[in-house]
């Protein structure tokens, strides 16, 4: 089956003489059971966690959002937590104790890097980052304690691509899980289970729900034990998502298809225009030729997001926020992968560990929703010609 038909039939009630297109709304606390045994019995047997037993445990609407997306992840289970980041930090909870080391791409999401940095040292745990361009020279980093490999690919600030297959390989070969947050491609556009990777981490927030009404997260996992962990970890922590939000991501993910090609388009459209503008110092985009990592995103990826760094040819930030204070299109704003325009303003330095953020032009970060390029085009150009008024 088609990733496209998937997107419309995964997740949906079970072929019946009368039924819902939709799951409805699974609100519940308590689950009761018809008799003592059942009760006794119903939170043993294989995959437990299919099953709804405690609404702090999941409902009908997790449960049928995490098989939608283990199925296009091709992973043996998924699991829903409450939002994008509780969804990294259970993954990596799942898998890491006191006196374990972590590798961390330094292009990695901000909040994440907080989690690394200062809740699991306070644990015992020990992260090291690592150049995001390292490849297999990744090697010189493991050591025998060495128990995950966190990626981000492109980085969801600086845009750089990893070779993850060889990455991949080194951490496996050396006994340690291999995570990324896969945000930004969606399992449409790269699947990392099949590049070696062994968790794959998505804000649902973003392209899946697609309406910027909603926070979600999303750990897929390679192997049933591994789900299993998962599964576990997340339900000790407390972390569940609300039936109403997995209900919302579901139905989101039945349009993520059609959207997610057109913000491409867009992307592409905009991205090139804006990289041919005297005002711009590059554009950060790795499915543009001109970008350092366009061979890695053409050999591995399908296809290409709506969210890019723009590195604008300035390092004056009255001007720039002259320029996007007097935007029409773009709210200011934090999040991606709605349907609507935003734009982040950054302060620079960008913050590294390992590989510092040497470039000194003014970086906004720009997200592209349904809006016609022409329009997104124009605005941006009269933001521009702002710069130098």
């Amino acid at each position: 089956m088609k990733p496209d038909t998937k997107l419309i039939t995964l997740g949906r009630p079970r072929p019946e003489r009368e039924s819902t297109i939709n799951h409805p709304v699974h609100r519940a606390s308590t689950i009761v059971s018809p008799d003592v045994d059942s009760y006794i019995h119903r939170n043993q047997g294989g995959r437990r966690q299919d099953r709804v037993s405690y609404g702090a445990s999941g409902t009908r609407n997790s449960r049928e959002l995490g098989h939608a997306i283990a199925d296009l992840e091709g992973g043996a289970g998924a699991v829903v937590t409450g939002t994008g980041l509780s969804a990294v930090t259970m993954a990596i909870a799942a898998f890491v104790a006191a006196g374990d080391h972590v590798l961390v791409t330094d292009s990695v999401y901000g909040p994440t890097r907080r989690f690394c940095s200062e809740v699991l040292g306070r644990y015992g745990v020990e992260t090291t980052y690592y150049d995001p361009a390292i490849g297999a020279g990744i090697e010189a980093l493991m050591r025998d304690n060495t128990r995950m490999v966190f990626l981000e690919a492109p980085g969801s600030l600086t845009f750089e691509m990893q070779d993850v297959p060889a990455i991949a390989a080194v951490a496996r070969a050396r006994g340690a899980i291999v995570a990324m947050d896969n945000t930004w491609a969606t399992p449409l556009f790269f699947r990392p289970l099949d590049h070696g990777v062994d968790i794959s981490i998505q804000a649902g927030t973003k392209y899946i729900a697609g309406h910027s009404d909603l926070v979600i997260g999303l750990i897929t996992c390679a192997t049933d034990e591994q789900f299993q962990r998962v599964a576990d970890t997340a339900n000790a922590y407390g972390d569940v998502a609300s039936p109403d939000d997995c209900w919302l991501a579901l139905r989101g993910l039945r349009t993520m298809g059609v959207r997610l090609r057109r913000q491409q388009a867009t992307a592409l459209e905009v991205t090139r225009w804006l990289a041919s503008r005297p005002e711009v110092h590059r554009v950060l985009y790795p499915a543009l030729e001109s970008d350092p990592g366009h061979a890695l995103w053409k050999r591995d990826f399908g296809g290409a997001s709506s969210l890019f760094g723009l590195a604008l040819a300035t390092t004056d930030e009255a001007a720039v926020a002259r320029m996007v204070d007097g935007l029409e299109l773009f709210r200011i704003g934090s999040s991606w992968g709605g349907y609507e325009c935003l734009i982040a303003f950054n302060h620079m330095p960008v913050p590294r560990d390992v590989v510092p953020w040497t470039e000194k032009p003014f970086m906004l970060r720009l997200h592209l929703g349904l809006e016609d390029p022409e329009d997104i085009i124009a605005d941006l150009a009269a933001g521009l010609g702002r710069l130098a008024g």
